[in-house]
């Protein structure tokens, strides 16, 4: 079953920018590749990621199970609006535009067939610090957690290459109970909700880490997010 489309296929090296001298924080040196380019070329989808494509933070981004960042291309209309600065796609970083997929439904563990690859649904981005370097906006990863418009991440689980204009076609749907929005529910506004926390850190097919943030607050662990979604940038 179709359900949607890959629009904008975004690769792209980690580079540097910046200077340490600077005294605005949001000028200073970091390592990101959150300015990927478009590329209408077939590129081929490793299971750690695109060809050609890197990560800035190894130790928080990438990997298998953060092998692909997907966006729906429509939430930037919003973002443009509430933000008063125009957003286009690619703005956040994202591997792959997509409209007719987002966050209400696009589940946990879903499998895909998208150009000779298939991947699977692993976890919602949990925002940091680089967009709002980009977009010089300090508060701008709690303002991707509060609309839910924060996409979500694949793991690969078939090799093959993918271009733009490819169609996604649902095979596997384990968790229709568990969207990104549901999964975001959990996570940002029903923190105290210890029997959903319970029941989205059980499922076998969440990523590794989001099922250790949420046995951490089942276990009265509080979680210090301001690394994440300030970093260096504060």
């Amino acid at each position: 079953m179709e359900l949607g489309k890959l629009k904008y296929l975004f690769v792209g090296k980690a580079k540097t920018y910046g200077d340490n001298n600077a005294q605005d924080k949001m000028d200073q040196e970091w390592t990101t590749a959150i300015y990927r380019g478009k590329t209408d070329e077939e590129v081929y989808l490793t299971e750690t990621g695109f060809q050609n494509d890197e990560v800035g933070d190894k130790r928080n981004h990438g990997g298998p199970e953060k092998a692909v960042f997907c966006y729906n291309i429509d939430h930037y209309e919003e973002w443009t609006n509430e933000l008063g600065q125009e957003m286009q796609a690619g703005a956040f970083g994202e591997n792959l535009a997509v409209v007719g997929l987002d966050e209400s439904n696009v589940c946990i563990g879903d499998v895909y067939q998208l150009g000779e690859a298939q991947i699977q649904v692993s976890q919602p981005r949990r925002p940091c610090w680089r967009p709002a370097r980009k977009h010089r906006i300090i508060d701008l990863a709690l303002k991707i957690e509060d609309s839910g418009r924060t996409g979500w991440y694949y793991r690969v689980i078939k090799e093959g290459r993918v271009k733009a204009g490819d169609r996604f076609s649902l095979l596997e749907r384990p968790h229709p109970e568990w969207t990104i929005d549901a999964c975001n529910e959990v996570m940002y506004k029903q923190e105290e909700n210890y029997g959903l926390t319970a029941s989205l850190r059980d499922v076998n097919l969440l990523a590794e880490n989001w099922q250790k943030s949420l046995q951490k607050r089942l276990d009265g662990i509080p979680e210090n997010i301001e690394p994440r979604v300030f970093g260096p940038n504060k």
